[in-house]
């Protein structure tokens, strides 16, 4: 997944905190979504069903407003 292109989360910030990514080229092919921490990539990245990965990003979206 190293070669794969990865996409912060817009809610991430920009000195380093609560940063995560993920790798929505990947879904199609593999299945599930998978996420991960930026500031540490070389950890595993975590798999997510896209039903699951909606909900969490819809629940961060509601409580944001």
């Amino acid at each position: 997944m190293s070669e794969t292109q990865w996409i912060r989360s817009s809610y991430s910030d920009k000195q380093g905190g609560n940063c995560v990514e993920w790798a929505p080229g990947l879904v199609p092919d593999v299945g599930v979504v998978p996420v991960r921490d930026s500031k540490d990539t070389g950890l595993a990245a975590l798999a997510f069903t896209p039903a699951a990965w909606t909900a969490f990003v819809d629940g961060v979206k509601r409580a944001g407003r």
